[in-house]
């Protein structure tokens, strides 16, 4: 290797990109908890166990899966519902219906592209123990202000059920232990053109005729009773603006069992920024206890992506507020004073660490950095009881009292 570098897929993010990822989740976080969402945390590696055998095989195909020291087989956590479905199931006496979110990242072996990452974070919130329409409208809810207080406009929660994508699949006469493969492949009509999508139901065993049938419902299907309901919710939420039947989408994990959303941008073409659905079963399968399961997921890496290409905020370099400066050695103890005094008052102060150094470049370091204030204090502002005040931005300077410096940064 000539240099070090990051392995594919894998990142680097630097502080302006930090500011962003750490203020969405900041209005993440709020929304979640506004719903009555709890945090908790997993662990990154999993027993195999756990993570095998409720994706589906083209999932599994990019799972990080290895021995640990002890012999162990484990595997890198694919997604956030499957942590949680064991945590459910370890943990019985959580109050029921558990409302919990999770931030954490997970690992897949992905080709990248545009928005497509090896380690991402995951945003999830999810609800076990009710089997009511009333609690995936909340889920759509929760998703459709947490685009909105994301700074998002223009964007589309489509809908749909895998009763209907099922009952698509018995129509036209296909096996039943085909129809999950079958969905996985209908779910690639966003990337795919229906031409490609049908050459791989053909590779798959699906028949032309089978093929024509589930495209033909798929043009005439309607929202089972369920999903009707779980809409009509929405709508008393006041978070139906947004929502659209797709009959279309399918989700390509074999563990939802009932209404699936999906949220995607029109701008820029990045995919599903959201995605998630009902899961009645997986506890079940987990070993756990027979309990319905709701819940979505927010991508955060996508979330940044489209935050970022659109300027949708302002964008900052930095977190610091202000640069506390060292005239020279002598008035060293008045500028850590006027550092301390800022930051008991909750602003983010920058002493410069070097007492010797030229307050050129001092100046030249808050430039650099981003930092949109300066305070100076020399022997004339030290005799008047006064420091001055440097905006970087409009290169404008004022002598005021400590006093008048919190007020006016805060």
């Amino acid at each position: 290797m000539d240099k070090p570098q990051t392995l594919k897929g894998f990142r680097d993010f630097l502080p302006e990109k930090m500011i962003i990822r750490n203020e969405a989740i900041r209005r993440l976080r709020g929304i979640f908890e506004k719903y009555g969402f709890d945090e908790i945390q997993t662990p990154s590696l999993e027993y195999q166990e756990v993570l095998l055998g409720k994706y589906g095989e083209e999932a599994e195909k990019l799972m990080y899966l290895f021995k640990d020291p002890g012999q162990r087989n484990v595997g890198l956590r694919y997604d956030l519902t499957v942590p949680f479905a064991r945590v459910a199931s370890t943990y019985q006496d959580l109050p029921k219906p558990f409302k919990r979110y999770q931030i954490q990242p997970v690992w897949r072996a992905e080709n990248t592209q545009k928005g497509r990452y090896r380690e991402f974070y995951q945003c999830d919130v999810d609800m076990v123990g009710t089997s009511s329409p009333l609690a995936d409208a909340e889920i759509i809810a929760v998703i459709n202000d947490s685009l909105k207080a994301l700074g998002f406009s223009n964007f589309k929660i489509r809908v749909n059920s895998r009763a209907v994508l099922f009952s698509i699949m018995e129509n036209a006469g296909i096996d039943k232990e085909r129809w999950l493969t079958a969905i996985q492949s209908i779910d690639k009509l966003d990337k795919k053109t229906q031409e490609e999508v049908e050459q791989e139901l053909a590779q798959k065993g699906i028949s032309t005729e089978q093929t024509k049938s589930i495209f033909g419902n798929i043009k005439s299907a309607s929202p089972d009773e369920f999903l009707s309901k779980t809409i009509e919710y929405t709508k008393n939420m006041g978070a139906y603006e947004n929502v659209s039947f797709d009959p279309t989408l399918a989700r390509g994990l074999d563990y939802y069992t009932g209404p699936i959303f999906e949220s995607v941008v029109e701008e820029p073409k990045i995919g599903s920024i959201t995605g998630g659905g009902r899961y009645d079963n997986l506890l079940k399968t987990l070993g756990g206890p027979d309990l319905p399961a709701t819940g979505t997921t927010i991508g955060l890496d996508r979330v940044v992506d489209v935050v970022d290409e659109l300027k949708l905020w302002s964008q900052e370099k930095t977190v610091t507020k202000v640069l506390v400066t060292v005239f020279n050695p002598e008035l060293l103890l008045q500028s850590i004073k006027i550092a301390s005094t800022l930051r008991g008052s909750g602003v983010n102060a920058e002493l410069y660490p070097d007492e010797a150094a030229k307050l050129e470049k001092q100046l030249k370091y808050a430039n650099n950095k981003g930092i949109p204030f300066v305070v100076l204090i020399g022997p004339e502002e030290d005799a008047k009881n006064l420091v001055q005040l440097k905006d970087m931005a409009s290169g404008k300077s004022e002598n005021i009292t400590l006093e008048q410096l919190l007020k006016k940064i805060k």
